[in-house]
């Protein structure tokens, strides 16, 4: 069987990238002759999955695969610097090469100081003797021990300049191999191509597709948000990174939500068994009650805690870019544009003062992009600039969309709540008054015309049992509530001209019988 030595190139055509990994598609042309033949295509990535590789032959004549695998090969790259190297690797090599040196000319100076520190040492001890003996000889003394001191200067000098040379070799490197990390891409030392064995009938042209799994590879969703007058101008953008070991050069793109590793097995079923108990006489005259925070929840998919990935509504979504790109295998976040819309949009001012002081501008428009907008962090762009960066929740085609794009400074909010409670003594019912007073100050610039709408919400508790009941006293109130909806939502629509200031009151009772504890 003849095989071909030359390695016939093999680029990436199309990508299809997943949550955590990608499927890579190559697509080429062959001349294939008559018969059983190897071919060796490549280079490709190490990191292929070897059991996800799948070829597949179309030609005029018939023709086929018989096998193919992936062949991989270690080459080594030598500790020297090669003759193709680029100017920072020479640097680099230069570096290490003098920092090599200056650490065995420290290694020679500290050896150095430590003998003649036991030179000096031996002769102080020479001096003290002689000393002892009556043998005095103070022209020698002093000369040696100078000799010494001097000879100990001179190394110690040496020492601290090789030491602080050291220190700037040591950022220097740093810093040139840190510029490399960023600019260049070592060569790889694990390579594999692709050994394929086809079987053709006649000579002839041929086209081969090979698809494989590539792990190190992910995508997320990111948006950006531009907001001019009553338009919202949405731009969906992919953010892409992948470290395969080979670039995506002007590759078709396609983004999927699927999870391939996900393993699909139905849910454990668990007994539950519901059991019927007579109240006793005390429970049965009283009734236990208790004040609990409840999240409004709206249309769209349930919150997974715990879930990695993409949050895609419990359906796999398919995105596609509408033009080549290329993605280079860095590692870094590569921006892909996916698909652009304006729409109009309705903006107001708002304000819950028991969650924050602030007053801030929420615009609220449709999905028109014809795709699902995916879960994912959006840039808010407004006439001043970028005022900020939210956050954009799962949205069906045609949904709503809601975003927040910051708050105003000129608008100020304070919030005072009071309670108060009564007992009647005859019926012992209990009615709690709850009396809320919000103070809204506009500070405008000077200059500034025209009334503007602030939309200030409060809540109150909805009673869920007959025996407690809840009541908005709207003539206490000031001014009356615009709305009041299903989920105790108080609604004020507030006009403020520049350098106004407004006080709104909500006043409601929550009233219970005697029988009610918990209260």
């Amino acid at each position: 069987m003849p095989t071909d030595p030359e390695l016939i190139p093999a680029p990436v055509t199309a990508v299809t990238c997943l949550e955590d990994r990608a499927q890579v598609e190559r697509s080429l042309a062959l001349d294939l002759r008559a018969g059983v033949q190897r071919l060796r295509l490549g280079p490709v990535s190490a990191l292929a999955v070897d059991r996800t590789l799948h070829a597949e032959l179309t030609a005029d004549h018939e023709a086929g695969v018989l096998d193919a695998r992936i062949v991989r090969a270690w080459t080594p790259r030598g500790p020297l610097p090669a003759t193709d190297d680029s100017v920072l690797r020479l640097r680099v090599h230069a570096l290490e090469e003098e920092r090599r040196t200056l650490e065995q000319r420290t290694d020679r100076l500290r050896t150095r100081l430590d003998l003649l520190g036991r030179l000096a040492a031996d002769l102080l001890r020479e001096i003290g003797e002689g000393a002892g003996t009556g043998e005095t000889d103070p022209t020698r003394w002093c000369r040696e021990l100078d000799r010494v001191d001097d000879e100990r200067d001179v190394r110690s000098e040496e020492l601290r300049t090789a030491q602080a040379r050291l220190t700037v070799l040591a950022t220097e490197l740093q810093e040139t191999e840190h510029a490399i990390h960023l600019s260049e891409q070592g060569p790889a030392e694990l390579l594999g191509h692709v050994e394929l064995t086809v079987r053709s009938a006649a000579a002839g042209p041929a086209r081969l597709r090979l698809t494989h799994l590539v792990p190190c590879a992910l995508w997320r969703p990111a948006y950006r948000a531009v907001l001019d007058a009553d338009t919202v101008t949405l731009e969906t953008d992919a953010m892409v990174w992948q470290r395969t070991g080979e670039d995506w050069s002007d590759v078709a793109l396609t983004l999927s939500t699927a999870r391939s590793a996900a393993a699909n097995e139905p849910p454990t079923l668990v007994e539950d068994r519901l059991t019927l108990t007579d109240r006793s006489p005390a429970e049965r005259r009283t009734v236990e009650v208790e004040v609990r925070e409840q999240e409004i929840a709206d249309l769209g998919p349930a919150p997974v805690l715990g879930l990695p990935g993409v949050d895609d509504g419990g359906e796999t979504r398919v995105l596609r870019s509408p033009a080549p790109v290329c993605v280079p295998a860095d590692g870094r976040a590569h921006r892909v544009p996916l698909s652009s819309v304006a729409a109009p949009a309705r903006s107001e001012y708002a304000c819950a003062p028991e969650l924050s002081p602030l007053v801030t501008q929420v615009v609220r428009f449709d999905n028109s992009s014809g795709h699902a907008l995916l879960a994912g962090p959006v840039d808010l762009v407004r006439g001043s600039g970028f005022s900020g960066r939210g956050t954009l929740d799962f949205t069906a085609p045609g949904g709503p969309v809601e975003l927040a794009f910051g708050s105003h400074d000129d608008y100020r909010v304070v919030r005072y709540a009071e309670e108060s409670r009564d007992t009647a003594t005859m019926t012992q019912r209990t009615t709690v008054t709850h009396t809320v007073r919000l103070h809204l100050s506009r500070f405008s610039a000077p200059g500034a015309q025209g009334d503007r709408t602030v939309v200030l919400r409060e809540r109150m508790p909805v009673s869920e049992v007959s025996a407690v009941e809840v009541r908005l006293r709207k003539e206490g109130c000031s001014p009356a509530p615009d709305a009041v909806d299903d989920e105790g939502i108080v609604r004020w629509d507030i006009a403020l001209p520049p350098g106004a200031r407004r006080s709104v009151t909500l006043v409601y009772e929550v009233a219970a019988s005697g029988k009610v504890s918990g209260l």
